[in-house]
């Protein structure tokens, strides 16, 4: 009897565990049938990009995701040795570069004071400061225009720095602001007793701490920077000043526009970004989550 009834209790512990495995193998599959649609969306307009760029025009109106009959290579090498190209590259890591700096420095600060001082109505000021997350730069374009303009910055890098980083700094000092929040006080006062002052505590101590989230916001502003385009074209008529997003412009013709080489030009401007969001990733769930966890 007890051999009948040990039986009987592990039959349905099987039967259990069958249904269990079953159901963990669809759930998988769906998951993966979801991601794997995901990526085809993601990836398939990059090849479509690269292999445009092997292209004449007439072989991407007839056949826009067929490969190419002939491989153009000279469509890559023309760009690449051409010194507009390096000159836009060195204009794009110029408002990348000033950018990027700019918003950590301001944002850094400005975490720091709404963090860790205590002053009236600190909450209510911070608060009406993130209110310029609700407003993006494409809606702002013609404010942005006129006081460019009046301050002079037509045609100049800044004039595309300046408003980038100034949209940067509300999402930024939040980011900043939640890392701040979570060093404990302890460390605060034995930073003071070892002799630091207050910018003394922010340099040496906070700053260090908070670095998965300077990483994140380096990494944000880094591609946004690289890949703005309609500020870049509403400040700067001088072409010796664009960023590379504008050298797709160079190769619109009075009669029409070669394509091939402007698939070529994309897939080039592409990689930089790509690349550097692959190797950077990790720092901006660790930057956008690490703040709350502390805390």
């Amino acid at each position: 009897m007890s051999a009948m009834a040990t039986s009987a209790v592990r039959a349905p512990a099987r039967v259990n565990k069958q249904a269990i495995t079953r159901e963990l193998i669809l759930r998988r599959i769906f998951q993966y049938t979801i991601l794997s649609a995901l990526a085809f969306l993601i990836i398939g307009p990059i090849t479509v990009a690269v292999l445009g760029g092997l292209k004449t025009t007439g072989e991407i109106f007839a056949e826009p995701f067929g490969l190419p009959a002939v491989a153009r290579w000279e469509n890559y090498g023309g760009i690449l040795v051409s010194e507009l190209f390096w000159r836009q590259l060195g204009n794009s890591l110029l408002i990348v570069g000033g950018t990027t700096l700019g918003t950590v420095f301001f944002s850094s600060l400005l975490a720091f004071v709404f963090a860790r001082l205590d002053f009236p109505g600190r909450d209510l000021l911070f608060n009406y400061f993130t209110l310029g997350l609700l407003f993006p730069l494409t809606v702002a374009f013609l404010p942005v225009f006129i006081q460019v303009r009046n301050l002079g910055l037509i045609d100049n890098h800044l004039g595309i720095i300046l408003p980038l980083v100034a949209f940067g700094i509300p999402g930024s000092t939040l980011i900043l602001r939640g890392f701040f929040r979570a060093i404990p006080a302890e460390l605060e006062d034995a930073s003071y007793i070892d002799g630091c002052g207050t910018l003394g505590f922010f340099w040496y101590v906070l700053l260090p701490l908070a670095r998965p989230a300077l990483g994140a916001i380096v990494v944000l502003q880094t591609i946004v920077s690289w890949n703005e385009y309609f500020l870049p074209l509403l400040i700067l008529t001088d072409d010796s000043k664009w960023p590379l997003p504008l050298g797709i412009m160079q190769f619109q013709g009075q009669y029409g526009t070669d394509w091939g080489r402007v698939m070529a030009f994309v897939s080039i401007l592409m990689i930089p970004a790509v690349l550097f969001y692959i190797f950077t990733q990790k720092y901006i769930v660790t930057g956008l989550t690490g703040g709350e966890l502390k805390g």
